[in-house]
């Protein structure tokens, strides 16, 4: 059974800077696309940054995190780290990670994801 846990989460003023961690466990695939999503209340689940684990470690970003967010796989512990710097009030959701073991044409999307972590609120006061 895949497991998917997300860590980090936290409260921090703006302009401050946080970590999210996803480990995913469990997982017989050598390679898979890794996302984190965002839903803040009342608003639709947001692809923020993701990864393909392949040998091309391909990333995407949404543009209204490009230059502030940085996705990044350590092999050795299974794990890909969120880095969020400059966090603004508008960055405050619950932050998801989503893994699927094949690469996804649309990474951000959350269509086609097959297994979700629990989520790890993240809130950013002004």
């Amino acid at each position: 059974t895949v497991q998917v846990v997300e860590s980090g989460g936290g409260s921090v003023q703006s302009g401050g800077a946080l970590r999210l961690s996803c480990t995913v466990s469990g997982n017989t695939f050598s390679r898979y696309s890794l996302t984190w999503f965002r839903q803040a209340p009342g608003k639709e689940r947001e692809g923020v940054a993701a990864i393909y684990t392949g040998s091309s470690r391909r990333t995407e970003y949404a543009d209204s995190v490009k230059g502030r967010f940085t996705i990044s796989l350590d092999n050795t512990k299974n794990t890909v780290s969120l880095q969020m710097n400059n966090l603004k009030p508008e960055d405050t959701a619950m932050y998801y990670c989503a893994v699927q073991s094949t690469i996804l044409m649309r990474l951000l999307s959350p269509d086609g994801y097959s297994y979700w972590g629990q989520g790890t609120q993240v809130t950013v006061s002004s």
